[in-house]
Order: structure tokens, then C-alpha cells, then sequence
């Protein structure tokens, strides 16, 4: 089968398209035949080194919808079936971005019914990004909350999830953004400076750091998005980083909120397994608004 791969760090023409054998899975694990897989930011960080593991052959691919090819013992699943899951990790062998993948049953759902699969693939990684995220916030309904980069992949997830639980969301985005943000259920609009200490809390997908710290009120909350490397606390401020983990139970709710139309998915565009490195340098670029997704 073909996989896109890195074995020396760099930028877009440092993904590879290799021939490797078709994984097999082991006990409570599923192969995915693979018929869409959504490229991420953390795809890039991969390639680039951020997170380690020179010499080694790393897979690219976080997200997948497909279907069950098989099932080793004591998964639940069954040949056939049309899934989506998260294939969580920055140093394995190989990823999502191929032609089959080997997943823990345990982070697979079965796909939504109101998508395809392009779309259904921009789902696992950044809504349980976002989800998970609020859960760390702990706010209770009528709480104002400060979503950064809130027309992003994991933004708009996490504004459209804010709204449904009952919180003041303010989006915070470029300009030409505002009619989409407001179309997610944000109540409020910002493009540039806000008011310090204006929300209880903020959700901080654009990575702004330190600056977007000063929105919160003192004795509020600030979750990042990248593992620990939250600010540190000011005011009294609790801050954190949501750290994803697949879950393919809290992925089943997500899925229902997409068929139910409380999420909304975005793809920006496609490009065959073949044009990896094309999809990445796409990325590179920037302004890309939704999910660059992979079909094999």
C-alpha cells in the first residue's frame, strides 16, 4: 500500500509516498480502509521536527473516515462498516495519510450519515480538540467565553460547541471572517484589541499567548491548544493546554452533533494521497479556511 511518510525533517518536499506492507491489526484494534484523511497544522509539525523523532520513519495523518477492513478480536466492529477515528500520535510508523490504517477500536465511530467521508475526516481531531478543550474550561451556562482564531478548524468547532452549552461566545477572527463566526452562534464579533479582563474566559486556538491572557478577567481561565506550553498564571487566572486524546465515545457525540447540524464541516480542498507533499505546501501558504483532506 501507499503511505505518506517523513525520514528527514523539513518543509513540503520532505513528504514522501512510500510502498510499505498493509498493517495488520492486533487484539481490540481495526484496519480502516481509508477513503478520506483531513491534513492538520500538527501534520506540519511533524514533518518540521516539532515534536521529535529524527531517524526514524514517521506516518503523517491524524484524521480518517473509511470503512472496517478487518477486525481483530474483541473490537465491537465489524467488516463493512463506515467509520471515522482518530489516529493519535506524533511518532508513529505510519498514519492516516495511506491507503489503510490501523487504529485502537476504542477511538473509532461510526461515521456520520449527513456528510461524506471528505467531510466526515475533518471531524476527529479538531472537534475533539475542541470539545476536550471546554471540558478543561469548566464554565457553566451564561459564562462569557473568548474563542481566538474562531473561523479556524478548531475555532469554529469550539465556538459552534460553546454556543450549544449555553455560554456568551465572543469570536475573535480576521474581519472578512465576521458573517462566518456570527453564523457559528457567536454573539459578539472582535477583529484586533479587546477590552482586558472583558470575559471570564479564553479558548486560545490562534496561539496568541500572553496577550490573549490579558483578556480574562482575573480569577478566570485560559486553555491553550498546545500541550504545555500555556502561559504562566496572572490574576489569579487558572491557565491550561488541552492535550487531544481519541475517544471513540465522545467522537460517537460529535458525530450525532454533525448529523443533528450543531457542527459544521468545512473543506477547503482535496488532492490525492499522491500529492501529499502539494496538500502540504497548500497549508504552508496559510488562509486556508477548513480542512485540506486527503483521498487516497
Amino acid at each position: 500500500m501507499r503511505a505518506a511518510v517523513v525520514t528527514a525533517f523539513g518543509g513540503p518536499e520532505a513528504v514522501e509516498i512510500v510502498e510499505t506492507a498493509v498493517p495488520e491489526p492486533g487484539a481490540r484494534q481495526i484496519r480502516i480502509k481509508v477513503a478520506a484523511a483531513a491534513l492538520n497544522p500538527a501534520d506540519a509539525g511533524v514533518r518540521a521536527g516539532v515534536f521529535g523523532g529524527a531517524g526514524k520513519r514517521l506516518g503523517l495523518g491524524w484524521d480518517v473516515a473509511g470503512t472496517v477492513d478487518a477486525a481483530g478480536v474483541a473490537t465491537g466492529w465489524t467488516v463493512g462498516q463506515q467509520v471515522v477515528a482518530l489516529a493519535y500520535g506524533v511518532a508513529k510508523s505510519l498514519g492516516a495519510h495511506a491507503d489503510y490504517v490501523v487504529v485502537d477500536a476504542d477511538a473509532v465511530a461510526v461515521a456520520p450519515t449527513s456528510v461524506d467521508a471528505v467531510h466526515a475526516a475533518t471531524v476527529p481531531l479538531n472537534a475533539l480538540t475542541a470539545v476536550q478543550a471546554l471540558d478543561l474550561l469548566a464554565l457553566e451556562a451564561g459564562q462569557s467565553l473568548l474563542v481566538t482564531g474562531a473561523a479556524g478548524a478548531v475555532g469554529g468547532y469550539a465556538v459552534q460547541l460553546a454556543v450549544q452549552r449555553g455560554l456568551a461566545v465572543t469570536g475573535l477572527a480576521r474581519e472578512g471572517d465576521e458573517e462566518f463566526v456570527r453564523s457559528l452562534g457567536a454573539g459578539r464579533f472582535v477583529s484586533g484589541e479587546v477590552a482586558p479582563g472583558s470575559v471570564d474566559a479564553v479558548l486560545d486556538p490562534a496561539i496568541l499567548g500572553e496577550a490573549a491572557l490579558e483578556w480574562v478577567r482575573d480569577g478566570g481561565v485560559f486553555v491553550g491548544t498546545i500541550p504545555h506550553a500555556q502561559p504562566a498564571s496572572v490574576r489569579g487566572v487558572r491557565t491550561d493546554a488541552v492535550e487531544v486524546s481519541a475517544d471513540g465515545a465522545r467522537l460517537a457525540e460529535l458525530v450525532a452533533l454533525v448529523d443533528e447540524g450543531v457542527l459544521t464541516t468545512r473543506v477547503a480542498e482535496t488532492f490525492a494521497l499522491a500529492d501529499a507533499a502539494k496538500a502540504h505546501a497548500r497549508l504552508a501558504e496559510g488562509g486556508v479556511r477548513g480542512r485540506l483532506v486527503l483521498v487516497p
